[in-house]
């Protein structure tokens, strides 16, 4: 799994899915399949993630009253920020509109142990639930 959020500029195929830049999914198919091109083995399944991991989060928001359950407002917005988007996983990968820079925007905390935290709240959201919200992942 590679995160496509800041992906080596000498990546391959990378100049080349410039064009592909308004559809994410498309772009990142296109990289995969010239990353699998480049590794030249049947055996190596190529797989890029859209954005960031983060975005898995955003496949139930009310996953975060894990860290806080008094926090509906910030649930609320996290909530909003996703109905925003087709899947989970297509949430903007600017450097503050990152899904994990929206995050920490709303649970600071977040940020401090995010390596600890993201895995248990995927876990508490469940497979299921992630496939059904990133299709990309669902591969």
């Amino acid at each position: 799994m590679i995160d496509f959020y800041e992906i080596h500029p000498e990546f391959p195929g990378l100049a080349e899915s410039e064009s592909l830049r308004q559809n994410p999914t498309k772009r990142v198919e296109f990289l995969e399949q010239r990353f699998a091109e480049d590794i030249n083995d049947y055996r190596f399944i190529p797989y890029i993630q859209l954005h960031e991991y983060e975005a898995y989060l955003f496949a139930d928001p009310t996953c975060f009253e894990y860290l806080d359950a008094r926090r509906q407002k910030e649930i609320k917005a996290l909530k909003a920020i996703v109905n925003q988007y087709k899947a989970a996983e297509l949430i903007n990968d600017g450097q503050q509109t990152a899904p994990g820079k929206r995050i920490m925007a709303q649970f600071p905390d977040y940020g401090k142990a995010k390596s600890t935290f993201g895995p248990q709240l995927a876990e508490l959201i469940g497979l299921q639930v992630i496939w059904s919200r990133c299709p990309h992942f669902n591969l």
